[in-house]
């Protein structure tokens, strides 16, 4: 496990305290409503910061969740999916470059968030997936890294939202595009 950064603090008689990531929200704000994420920091701190990282450089803001299976997850965080011209490459796009996976302990239960990711296990980037309901063969497969604490509603209503079938025949393509406008990193004490 890393260590937490330390600031120091240069009043006498005081310990210097290690600022965690524990205290930063993610507030996903979608076309169909807002859901915030508390995340992981003891499971996954290097997936966590690349999350982060793209959220604060507004990589995820116009993307869609482009993947909906039903009982199962929403899949989101594809940069292709903001053309709409880009269908058939919906699934395909990422940040251009790959992350490291942090396989830990959390399971996959709904309102979880874990990494998407190519059959190689050090593939994922940007694209992730909130499940639906409990999916225990992804544990230790998938990196988990938080989970939602707000929007359990809106979970539910991007999970209901009729599908088709994709070009690969899954029955998972949206035929409404369920919008990711933004995804903001705040302070979890902000969050009413």
């Amino acid at each position: 496990m890393l260590a937490l950064p330390l600031i120091a603090t240069p009043m006498s008689g005081q310990e210097t305290k290690p600022i965690s990531a524990t205290n930063e929200v993610a507030v996903i704000k979608t076309s169909e409503g807002n859901m915030v994420v508390q995340f992981w920091t003891d499971a996954a701190p290097n997936t966590i910061d690349n999350f982060k990282k793209l959220a604060r450089a507004g990589f995820y803001n116009g993307t869609i969740f482009h993947r909906i299976v039903k009982g199962f997850m929403i899949q989101g965080g594809d940069p292709n999916s903001k053309d709409p011209a880009k269908e058939n490459r919906y699934g395909e796009g990422g940040p251009g470059y790959k992350i490291k996976a942090e396989f830990n302990d959390h399971p996959h239960e709904r309102g979880v968030i874990s990494m998407a990711r190519e059959p190689d296990p050090d593939s994922a980037g940007s694209q992730f997936f909130i499940c639906l309901a409990p999916a225990p063969r992804l544990d230790h497969q998938y990196t988990t890294f938080g989970k939602l604490i707000k929007g359990d509603d809106v979970l539910a209503k991007i999970g209901d939202t009729p599908v088709t079938r994709n070009s690969m025949g899954e029955n998972s393509k949206p035929t409404a595009r369920v919008v990711i406008e933004t995804i903001e990193i705040v302070p979890a004490n902000s969050v009413k």
